[in-house]
């Protein structure tokens, strides 16, 4: 589905990111692992990628930083010729009731998940018109849609990223590029993990289909989204929640 394609997913050293380019290595495309703290894991998802027979390498970046993404993606670019997809997963949490939120915590949120993914978006987006093609997929959430008590950092970020997809996927649709959002509800990831079993439980009772969701639900939307099976779906926030938000 994705044999010959170079495909750059940012923070994928874990959780949504690591499966997501598991996955895409595994429907043939060659991934690029970035990540910005955690070498040795991301070296690790290069080499389940590896030892499953796909491609993959690492690259270090930190997205918030406009100057090093310019780097990244021109190296890329320079070693594989192209990047045909993109998928703008890095993102991290910093919540905390407004009343009680610092500056810096709302600043290095918003730097990450919303700056990070126009970072990317910018640094790319010419190559891609030269190349006529090309798949970008932001990851929002849930609460950018419906927002959350203890995350206004979090959940003004996601929702910017919505903004972003939208507003991108009528710049560059003319040229081929298809620009999407997904948005994850609750998923078991490492930041999962820190809720208490009774809070997941009350959480799993008010999903649809009453169970918190997996990586592997998001990342095979976003496959999709990466492969030309979508190629004219653009500008669309796809949740994967399972049925909260209905």
């Amino acid at each position: 589905m994705l044999e010959g394609k170079i495909a750059l997913v940012t923070g994928a050293s874990r959780g949504i990111g690591r499966a997501t380019a598991i996955t895409l290595a595994g429907y043939g495309a060659t991934v690029i692992v970035n990540y910005n703290g955690n070498k040795a894991k991301a070296e690790e998802v290069v080499a389940e990628i590896e030892n499953n027979g796909g491609k993959a390498a690492t690259f270090q970046c930190d997205v918030a930083d406009y100057s090093a993404v310019e780097t990244m993606m021109k190296d890329i670019v320079k070693e594989y010729g192209k990047i045909h997809i993109l998928v703008n997963n890095a993102g991290i949490t910093r919540d905390g009731l407004l009343m009680k939120m610092s500056e810096e915590d709302y600043d290095a949120v918003l730097d990450t998940n919303l700056k990070g993914t126009f970072n990317c978006i910018k640094h790319i987006s010419r190559q891609m018109l030269k190349q006529k093609e090309g798949h970008i997929i932001n990851m929002s959430s849930v609460v950018g849609v419906y927002g959350n008590g203890g995350q206004v950092n979090y959940s003004a970020s996601k929702a910017g990223v919505i903004g972003i997809t939208k507003s991108v996927a009528k710049e560059l649709g003319s040229r081929g590029i298809t620009v999407n959002a997904v948005a994850p509800g609750f998923i078991v990831t490492e930041m999962t993990d820190a809720i208490p079993e009774d809070a997941k439980k009350e959480i799993a009772e008010r999903i649809g289909m009453k169970r918190l969701g997996d990586v592997k639900d998001v990342a095979e939307t976003v496959a999709f989204l990466a492969s030309d099976k979508a190629s004219y779906i653009t500008g669309q926030v796809i949740c994967v929640d399972g049925g909260m938000s209905v």
